[in-house]
């Protein structure tokens, strides 16, 4: 709270007439300097006076993916026995103030206003809270408030459909990619007997030590595991500006496209990051991928640097058998290192978004360079071997 321009002035005339009048016999300038303090006074009790309003928010949707609409809908309910007047209120989404107009709400009653979000770039847009300002009827002084929560916007890369599927480490037997998750001759645990379950699956053992029916559960390895490693460093997109380069959007468009066809295909698939810096690791995949960002301005990448350490993780912990390799025009050199891991996964394609020209072929992985998603999405389908 605080005096506006026309009431830190009024307090300074009111000031000099009320000391000059004191100071110089004239009542009248004491009368006018009074009555200015008595206004500055009134204008400052009435702006403290704070309203009883409750703010509801509802984002219609709150994951949208880049250039879809969405549209974030308030409604202010006066919870006062007066009614509120002389408001101005603003929300505040992706940093930039909205004005919400506020009625005179009489109490009891509500009023509803909507706005559409912005979603024309990937990120995660903070919304809120709503700030209401008082002002007293002739200006002078003014109270700004925050009302109701904040939340979040996730604006997701734009997905493009896949139709390729790499077939992973096991062939299937009939040619193609086997989705059935029982049968295969890899066991994985055991489980409790259930009404269906062949009896050539139970393992007598543990079902004489327990006293109940236990059955082999086993997995099909001719599923494809499917590693997305998107490269998150600023030195593999040196064409961005502001924290945001074209190459590193089209990256993650990409991966947004595995991600989704994986899930479609219902096959396992897992989302890293070659800078895990701030990373939220269980949030969906989506959402990540909505909330990455370049990080690192050196310039380079040393050998033992952050993607000298994903490569070792990888290598380590194995978390698939297909590594498809997401990066910018910068880490063109860093492709011979990625190459290396071919003894750990059998399949290593390669995205290379944004370079001047065609990335030299060379004996390893499977390199796809693509302007884009949409262009990433025709190369992909276009592989003949994985």
């Amino acid at each position: 709270m605080g005096l506006t321009t026309r009431g830190t002035g009024l307090l300074v005339a009111a000031t000099a007439l009320l000391g000059s009048g004191l100071r110089f016999g004239y009542p009248e300038l004491t009368v006018l300097g009074a009555a200015g303090a008595v206004a500055v006074g009134q204008a400052v009790l009435g702006a403290a006076r704070r309203p009883r309003l409750v703010v509801a928010r509802e984002a219609d949707p709150d994951r949208v993916a880049v250039g879809e609409p969405a549209r974030m809908t308030l409604t202010v309910r006066n919870a006062g026995r007066l009614r509120v007047t002389s408001l101005l209120a603003e929300d505040r989404c992706a940093g930039r103030p909205v004005p919400v107009p506020l009625l005179r709400l009489r109490p009891g009653r509500d009023t509803t206003c909507g706005y559409d979000v912005p979603t024309r770039r990937r990120g995660v847009l903070p919304v809120g809270p709503l700030r209401v300002t008082r002002r007293d009827p002739l200006g002078l002084c003014a109270a700004t408030r925050p009302y109701g929560s904040a939340t979040v916007i996730r604006v997701h890369p734009r997905v493009f459909p896949l139709t390729a599927v790499p077939t992973g480490a096991g062939r299937s037997l009939d040619g193609r990619v086997d989705g059935v998750p029982h049968g295969s001759i890899t066991f994985d645990s055991l489980r409790e007997y259930v009404v269906g379950d062949e009896l050539r699956r139970v393992h007598w053992r543990t079902s004489a030590r327990v006293g109940e029916l236990m059955v082999r559960e086993n997995v099909d390895t001719s599923l494809p595991r499917i590693v997305v490693l998107l490269d998150n460093r600023a030195t593999a997109h040196p064409d961005g500006a502001d924290g945001v380069a074209g190459s590193f959007e089209a990256a993650c468009e990409a991966a947004a496209s595995l991600v989704v066809a994986a899930f479609r295909q219902d096959l396992p698939v897992v989302l890293l990051l070659v800078d895990p810096a701030d990373d939220r690791a269980t949030d969906p995949a989506l959402d990540r991928l909505a909330a990455v960002a370049l990080t690192g301005t050196g310039p380079g990448d040393p050998p033992d640097g952050v993607l000298g350490a994903a490569v070792t993780r990888l290598r380590r912990e194995r978390p698939g058998d297909t590594l498809v390799f997401l990066t910018g025009p910068g880490g063109r050199d860093d492709l011979g290192r990625v190459g290396a891991l071919r003894g750990a996964y059998p399949s290593v394609v390669v995205g290379m978004f944004g370079a001047a020209g065609p990335t030299p072929a060379a004996a390893g992985p499977v390199v796809l360079d693509a302007a884009d998603g949409a262009a990433f999405a025709a190369a992909w389908d276009a592989v003949r071997r994985w």
